[in-house]
């Protein structure tokens, strides 16, 4: 009858310990927890680990009992072979005079030493071919793409603007486009609670342009201009409704269009850049069609770039691509 004391930190690590050092299953054992142990003060102190007796039926399969008495001579020879090996480690110093021994490590050493100048000199002409082959396209493509960030650098002009007629508060009438856009930025700016003053404005083409002064700085400007292009956006709706021609209205405030329209220009060039840099098409974050197309009108004499928007409002946006 064969028995096996096993420890480990819990009881089930214990008996698959003892499991394993018997070779036998769960069902050929009886089980005896001889200890549970316990995991101490928050795991640190006082701890015990667990153990258990395991026990070999004695109706356990032949098989099994067949397979122990052939490993019970392995678990013999284990200390054997350390004894041996220790033996062997001990007598080192009377055993290095023997002759037989001294040139057969001397062998092991030169066989050693040998094949390792070998595998250098065959790294070597690898590594070389591969530099060569990364240098010879590097060497033509990237330098060129480095050479034409350098075209879009200078500033774009700002976009033309169409002359635009400021008009006395005598000349604007309440059924004109400019009178009812007037009648209603006043009456939605004191609705908000701004006190501003309008002036009005229009081109030859007779639209609209508007220009808000006074308390409005980040009230009607909003994020990114998001509230002025709303007011903008109600006061088209308002001019034209009942209207079979159809008239644009532009609002500014404190010059916001103007700084605007700059800061899109310095965009388009950074993103051409990054675009010729890269080699890969770069996809600007959403803007409304007054400040796509900016953008279109500052890349546009730019050579090696193309744009075009994609995307529905308002999440419709410009790509920068390379010309093919």
């Amino acid at each position: 009858m064969r028995e096996y004391v096993a420890s480990a930190r819990t009881v089930e690590e214990a008996i698959e310990l003892g499991l394993q050092e018997l070779q036998v299953s769960i069902g050929d054992v009886d089980v005896q927890v001889v200890e549970e142990g316990s995991k101490g003060l928050f795991g640190l102190f006082g701890s015990r680990p667990a153990k258990v007796r395991l026990t070999v039926k004695e109706e356990a399969d032949p098989l099994g009992d067949l397979m122990a008495e052939t490993e019970k001579p392995k678990k013999a020879k284990k200390p054997e072979k350390k004894a041996e090996a220790k033996a062997s480690a001990e007598p080192r110093e009377p055993k290095e005079p023997k002759e037989p021994r001294a040139p057969k490590a001397e062998k092991k050493a030169e066989d050693k030493a040998a094949p390792e100048p070998v595998r250098r000199e065959a790294k070597k002409p690898a590594k070389a071919p591969k530099a060569e082959a990364a240098d010879q396209p590097g060497e033509e493509k990237p330098a060129k793409k480095q050479e034409q960030p350098r075209q879009p650098l200078p500033e774009v002009k700002p976009m033309e603007k169409p002359e635009v007629t400021m008009l006395k508060a005598e000349e604007i009438t309440e059924d004109s486009p400019a009178g009812i856009a007037l009648a209603f930025l006043k009456d939605l700016t004191r609705l908000m609670g701004v006190e501003v003053s309008i002036d009005m404005g229009t081109d030859a083409e007779g639209n609209v342009y508007g220009y808000i002064n006074g308390d409005t700085l980040g009230v009607l400007i909003g994020r990114r201009g998001e509230t002025l292009d709303a007011v903008q956006y109600l006061t088209s709706l308002k001019v034209n409704r009942d209207r079979e021609d159809y008239v644009r209205v532009t609002l500014d405030t404190e010059g916001y269009r103007a700084r605007r329209e700059d800061t899109l220009i310095r965009l388009a060039n950074r993103m051409a850049n990054r675009a010729l840099r890269t080699g890969r098409k770069v996809n600007l974050e959403p803007m409304n069609p007054y400040e796509r197309r900016i953008i279109h009108y500052a890349l546009q004499p730019v050579e090696g770039i193309s744009t075009h928007s994609e995307g529905d409002e308002p999440n419709r946006h410009v790509v920068i691509t390379l010309d093919k």
